[in-house]
């Protein structure tokens, strides 16, 4: 049976965003948004599936070690411990710009390998990012879309909400929250 997730992008919205053209090169440079572990846990007691999709454009650049990605998950997985929740797969484009590939967001392709490895029901689903190439992708694999950070973008979210946390008060808090697209 195909289960709802909470798909999350990394970087702003997880974590603090590096400033632009910087990358997160060390596990111990990840630091969290205030209140995401606990929000992680609400979600996982309310019995989505939760999955990171994560462009990391610096993999191609050579300024992130892709063992680096593996020692953030180390890193994220440890923190969610104590609040009795985990993320339940991790995907990333390695690719750069250029590579016309379909897995780097705003194309589907990270979204639909988590589909397949953890039996996701994408339509019952959210995509949760701080960037238009989040919402692009949650739209194009047929998910529900949260931006986060307040600003608005083209194409426009399911959500607009200022933090990650907001979203799940949104989320938990009303009973149906009307999709507003209909990808």
């Amino acid at each position: 049976m195909s289960r709802p997730a909470i798909l999350l992008d990394r970087d702003g919205t997880l974590n603090v965003r590096p400033a632009p053209h910087q990358y997160v090169t060390r596990a111990e440079d990840f630091v969290w948004l205030p209140g995401v572990p606990e929000a992680l846990a609400r979600l996982r007691r309310e019995g989505f599936v939760l999955g990171v999709v994560s462009n990391q454009r610096g993999v191609a650049r050579g300024l992130v070690d892709p063992g680096v990605l593996v020692a953030i998950e180390r890193r994220i997985q440890e923190a969610l411990e104590p609040f009795g929740t985990r993320i339940d797969g991790f995907r990333y484009c390695p690719h750069d710009l250029d590579a016309h590939c379909g897995c780097r967001k705003p194309q589907p392709g990270l979204l639909h390998m988590l589909e397949a490895d953890l039996d996701l029901d994408l339509s019952s689903s959210w995509m949760v990012g701080d960037t238009a190439s989040d919402i692009a992708a949650g739209i194009a694999a047929g998910c529900r879309t949260a931006l986060v950070g307040g600003h608005a973008s083209s194409p426009a979210p399911d959500l607009l909400v200022p933090s990650f946390n907001a979203f799940v008060d949104a989320l938990l808090g009303t009973p149906a929250i009307p999709r507003v697209h209909s990808g």
